[in-house]
């Protein structure tokens, strides 16, 4: 590829989230750990080049549970991606945070359990992740969704799924003083962490999960109802926020496996 079709930054669309680009061109890449969940879209954004991956497939055909996540994360840093900004539908555990909500987390909590979530099988590779989401990317997210009252941290608490919770786990969650559930942050973020990349999301919450009240049943209809509604705005708040991001990386994601003797080379 060309210098200036290499993109620096991509865009992970999730449930809904199926197309961001204009004319882009579409690159289909094999990894070591088979194909991403689509061919990697590359088009401009503010006079930059843009990697956009539709994490579910072009036609949502890969539930949470079954996403090729280490496929994807190797993908877009092989193309050049070192900044990944990756939306994400939620529900809300607290009652403050209800339909329409955008929430930038700070916090995750994995209660996946059937996932491979390491690139590194061997050896004594430890990645710190500790702040599991780009400071520096979040703070670029919570100004451009300034107009539409984000909230600024909280902690994800991600499912394997396909189900989702019972009341009882509900309202567990939300005793724990958790922010909001999904299915995809994990192993996605820790991946992103293992390649050194700089990664945030932003949740937009769709529903009340099933624990906020007993009149409360998530449907997948409503996610996307909901979803559907408040896309126009999370596009052009990722459009404003890729026009506003600079090349230099001055945190630590970086730097995350510093000193470490990797079993593979990074791509």
């Amino acid at each position: 590829m060309s210098e200036f079709e290499r993109p620096d930054i991509a865009v992970i669309g999730g449930s809904g989230f199926y197309t961001f680009l204009d004319d882009p061109r579409e690159i289909e890449i094999e990894t070591p750990y088979g194909k991403p969940s689509a061919p990697i879209a590359i088009g401009k954004v503010s006079d930059r080049a843009v990697a956009f991956l539709p994490r579910h497939g072009a036609n949502h055909q890969f539930p949470a549970h079954q996403v090729n996540y280490r496929a994807n994360m190797w993908a877009l840093r092989s193309l050049g991606v070192r900044q990944v900004l990756a939306p994400c539908a939620v529900g809300g555990l607290q009652v403050e945070h209800g339909p329409g909500t955008f929430l930038v987390p700070d916090q995750l909590v994995d209660r996946t359990t059937a996932r491979i979530q390491t690139y590194y099988d061997e050896g004594a590779c430890h990645v710190s992740f500790s702040d599991p989401y780009c400071s520096r990317l979040r703070g670029h997210l919570l100004n451009g969704l300034a107009a539409n009252d984000p909230v600024d941290g909280g902690t994800l608490v991600v499912i394997e799924g396909p189900r989702f919770s019972t009341r009882a786990e509900s309202r567990w969650y939300a005793a724990q003083g958790w922010a909001v559930i999904g299915m995809t942050s994990h192993p996605e973020a820790i991946l992103a962490r293992e390649m050194t990349l700089c990664y945030a999301t932003v949740c937009l919450v769709t529903d009340h999960d099933a624990g906020v009240d007993e009149a409360t049943a998530v449907s997948v209809d409503a996610v996307f109802e909901v979803f559907a509604a408040h896309t126009d705005t999370l596009k052009s708040v990722l459009t404003d926020v890729i026009g506003g991001l600079g090349t230099e990386r001055d945190c630590l994601c970086s730097h995350a496996v510093d000193g470490m003797n990797l079993p593979m080379e990074l791509p």
